[in-house]
């Protein structure tokens, strides 16, 4: 149980949490929502520790093992192998205490526990995590300082999800990764079996994994059961609940002011009059539901041009004279297409994109693009590069050269920033504010075809569903990169997977690529003749007599690789009856010949199952 008794904090003279009070049940798995500002991170902190409250407590059982995920990224020359393993502090202090101590008695108490927190699969396990967000065998043996943020946040994930803490704290762990390995990060932490709290604006996360809503709205906490459609659904009617009491509320007031005003002047009512004063000084009003005003998306709508818009002949698309990352691409882009770009991190996306805004050019083939063609093209890194010191309003007034100043204040206006708003540094800006003031910047020539590279990182949940509407009313053409399934599923009409050196129409929806990624699409078999049908028993008769003599092989390895390590064991735990080869071995050597030997039944189990699960596939 994670209790949040009365938490309040003050930051800068500003209260952040007001007595933000709930009650999280042990193995719960919480999303925590709400807007840009409202103060996720702010509890997240005063969870762990790293905020002390100015009022309030955070109570949880003192035995609880915690990890964080904070939005900073290691860095070094270990290796991202090296530091997911590292992230096991018990099973790195065991084995650097074996390799110090000569007490032969804490020797086997090390090597007891080390068998016990299964230390001989973390390599194994550290190797599949890696695998899952992303890394091949080659780049977990990197020096993390060859990877950029991005990717070493994903190495940070790593080793928190290997750590396995009993209390879990995610801060927007998808925000650097691909769509593939979201879909990963979900599916693992469908099965992860602790407490979790998840700050997250992904709309399929929050449905797919939590089982409740922690909503954060004026400084305090709501606690909703179920995922984010349930929380809309249970928002929406304690809004509509709201409003009726307002209602009912305001009715009230007005009675008692009537009668005040009518009755205060006459001496045999004016105790009752003095009364309803104070019961009218005394109703606190019902507040309405937090809205944000400022909270808009509105793209400028392009003059027309004839189609297409782009065209792609047989090109080809790099950083390097004579190797280039994508050829043979082939693709025409009309105005009012809304076409996603799918593939891993690292397969080009980023590379057409950048063709496709005309910062690269074909290396082969041809590009054709409409001369009087404008793109706006979106990345975070336009995000990252905005001067904090300076304000919207005069960030706009740069770009917009000779423009007026009601011009320019109104293409801030169109993504939120009227009043005051405009003239706030950027500093203070929270990170989907940038986002928005970045996409007002690209978009304030009206382009033709806009091109976004993950533009809802650091977007909550109502910013996204705004820039979902604004693309869909927009008049131009969309090219889309985005993990956010939500969005693609609203957004966009074509799919274009960028893999293996290209990039192809997808002919599937959404649904099918990620099944596809999954693992879920199974080739369908095509028919054949009497020939071929004969030809085919044969083989399978043939297949099925390997399988069983694999079966069989394997089951003879397992049982002798059991009794191997059930000798080493007896030999680890008492020496007295230990087979004579193995009384003669270390313990050192005792707990490597039985890690050995555990890899190796490990394997032969593998093989094992593979071969009776094809048995059962040909029965």
């Amino acid at each position: 149980m994670l209790n949040l008794n009365g938490i309040t904090v003050r930051l800068g003279g500003r209260t952040i949490l007001d007595r933000a009070t709930a009650s999280l049940p042990t193995g719960a798995r919480v999303g925590l929502i709400g807007r840009n500002g409202a103060g996720k991170t702010t509890l997240m902190k005063a969870i762990t520790g790293q905020h002390d409250p100015d009022d309030g407590a955070v109570e949880m059982p003192r035995a609880t093992k915690m990890g964080y995920l904070a939005q900073e990224a290691p860095s070094g020359t270990s290796t991202p192998f090296e530091t997911v393993l590292a992230a096991d502090l018990e099973r790195a202090a065991l084995l650097d205490e074996e390799e110090h101590t000569a007490d032969h008695h804490r020797i086997g108490e090390i090597h007891e526990r080390l068998m016990a927190i299964d230390a001989h699969a973390a390599p194994a396990r550290a190797a599949r995590i890696l695998v899952g967000l992303g890394f091949d065998e080659e780049a977990q043996h990197q020096p993390l300082d060859s990877f950029s943020g991005g990717w070493k946040m994903r190495v940070a994930l790593a080793a928190l999800l290997f750590s396995e803490p009993d209390l879990l704290l995610l801060d927007e762990p998808s925000n650097h990764l691909d769509l593939e390995a979201t879909l990963w990060l979900e599916s693992f932490l469908k099965g992860y079996r602790a407490t979790m709290v998840v700050i997250s604006h992904e709309r399929d996360l929050l449905n797919n994994v939590v089982d409740h809503i922690l909503h954060l709205e004026g400084g305090k906490c709501t606690l909703y059961v179920g995922g984010y459609d349930a929380f809309e659904m249970q928002r929406a009617e304690r809004m509509a609940q709201l409003a009726s009491a307002r209602v009912a509320q305001e009715n009230q007031r007005n009675k008692l002011q009537d009668y005040i005003a009518k009755n205060s002047a006459r001496a045999s009512t004016a105790k009752q009059a003095q009364s309803r004063m104070k019961a009218l000084a005394r109703m606190q009003p019902i507040a309405e539901m937090a809205s944000d005003p400022t909270l808009a998306f509105e793209f400028p709508s392009p003059n027309e041009l004839k189609p297409p818009l782009v065209t792609l002949d047989m090109a080809a698309v790099g950083y390097t004279e004579g190797k280039p990352i994508l050829q043979r691409l082939n693709l025409r882009i009309d105005p009012d297409d809304r076409l996603a770009l799918l593939g891993r991190n690292g397969n080009g996306k980023t590379t057409m994109a950048r063709l496709l805004a005309a910062q690269l050019p074909a290396m082969e083939g041809s590009m054709s693009a409409s001369g009087k063609m404008r793109v706006g093209y979106f990345t975070q890194y336009q995000v990252e590069e905005l001067d904090g010191t300076d304000t919207p309003l005069e960030h706009m007034t740069r770009q917009m050269k000779g423009a007026s100043p009601a011009a320019v204040r109104g293409q801030l206006g169109r993504f939120g920033f009227s009043g005051a708003k405009a003239t706030t540094l950027v500093g203070k800006l929270s990170g989907g504010e940038k986002a928005r003031l970045a996409l007002a910047l690209i978009t304030r020539d009206a382009p033709h075809m806009l091109i976004l590279d993950e533009p809802t990182n650091h977007l909550d949940v109502d910013a996204r569903e705004a820039l979902v509407q604004a693309l869909n009313d927009y008049e131009g053409a969309v090219i889309l990169v985005s993990h956010d399934r939500h969005m693609l599923e609203l957004t966009a009409d074509r799919l274009v997977l960028v893999d293996s050196g290209t990039a192809t129409e997808y002919s599937g929806s959404l649904d099918d690529y990620v099944d596809m990624i999954l693992g879920k699409n199974q080739p369908k078999v095509a028919k054949v003749d009497k020939k071929g049908d004969r030809k085919a028993a044969a083989a399978a008769r043939e297949r099925d007599q390997l399988l069983r003599a694999a079966v069989k092989v394997a089951e003879g390895e397992m049982a002798k690789l059991t009794a191997e390590r059930s000798a080493i064991e007896r030999a680890m735990f008492d020496p007295a009856i230990a087979e004579p080869h193995h009384a003669r071995l270390s313990m050192t050597d005792l707990m490597k010949l039985r890690a050995s030997v555990a890899e190796r039944l490990e394997a032969a189990e593998v093989k094992w199952v593979q071969a009776s699960e094809g048995l059962e596939v040909a029965a």
